[in-house]
């Protein structure tokens, strides 16, 4: 798939429907990390239907993108995402987290088409995508690389050598993105671990640095539209957005990292997020089966 131009209006309801799915698998799991994924939607969104080169029906050609997100625990978001553009039957997200399926808990590479790299274990993506923005230059090819962290995550020092060797090797094939939604898990990040300030890090490290409304279609275009004309260094991209974004009582809260959604709560979510009551009803009976 080549980037195309899908207009902003058809992006934003592609990431509302990345959020239901989202909400419909961990009501159907029990469990799952609900504030991380609803913060990303529209950066996934902008990616794989506007920016990046895939090819669905063939997961590993050569001279793909690639994407690798590092912050593995919202998983839930890149399935949903994959669902939507082929990588995966819709149907197939029902199994999300079942000891049987390709959709764990974090993704897994080798089980999953479109996963480029096993993640969970926090701090390690930037590092995986240096290494594949080197391969690539080595091998003189023009694709590029992407990499989705969290700004808990970036409290890990491997983070920060990984940031530190980009700009030494000028990977201008390489692009950060910084979930900047203002939580760790437990708490707000200039609670537990400030990264502020954030934007001075990163350029004293040598990158080149965009920040934007994280949930913004037309600044994420935008955005990830100049990072291609960067050259000789790396380019981060802040997005500032809201943990738990459009989703009642979990929005902006430390608590929406990990959730285990009553009924009610999944119907004023899904609500919320424009479904249906046929849509919401069967969901909820979903939910009924599992117990």
């Amino acid at each position: 798939m080549k980037r195309n131009n899908t207009d902003t209006e058809k992006l934003a309801e592609i990431a509302n429907r990345i959020r239901i799915k989202v909400v419909k698998m961990i009501a159907q799991s029990g469990t799952g990390h609900l504030g991380g994924s609803s913060s990303i939607a529209e950066i996934l969104t902008v990616l794989y239907f506007r920016i990046m080169r895939f090819d669905p029906r063939n997961p590993e050609f050569e001279d793909r993108d690639r994407f690798v997100l590092s912050k593995g625990h919202a998983s839930p978001a890149l399935y949903a995402t994959f669902s939507e553009v082929g990588f995966i039957s819709e149907d197939l997200l029902s199994t999300v987290h079942q000891i049987d399926s390709p959709l764990q808990m974090h993704p897994e590479r080798g089980l999953c088409p479109g996963v480029e790299m096993s993640t969970g274990a926090l701090g390690q993506g930037l590092s995986a995508g240096v290494g594949m923005a080197i391969g690539a230059k080595l091998k003189k090819k023009s694709l590029r690389i992407y990499v989705l962290i969290g700004d808990g995550e970036a409290a890990e020092g491997q983070i920060w050598e990984a940031a530190m060797s980009a700009p030494n090797y000028k990977l201008d094939n390489l692009t950060a993105i910084l979930d900047y939604n203002k939580f760790a898990l437990s708490d707000r990040v200039d609670k537990v671990m400030s990264l502020e300030p954030v934007s001075e890090k990163w350029i004293a490290f040598g990158w080149h640095v965009i920040e934007v409304n994280g949930h913004s279609i037309h600044q994420l275009i935008d955005a990830f539209e100049r990072t291609q004309k960067i050259k000789n260094k790396p380019t981060i991209i802040i997005a500032h957005t809201v943990k738990g974004y459009k989703i009642p009582y979990y929005e902006d809260q430390a608590f929406s990292h990990s959730v285990s959604f009553t009924e009610e709560q999944v119907k004023k979510a899904l609500s919320a997020l424009g479904c249906s009551v046929e849509e919401i009803s069967e969901t909820v009976q979903q939910m009924k089966g599992r117990e």
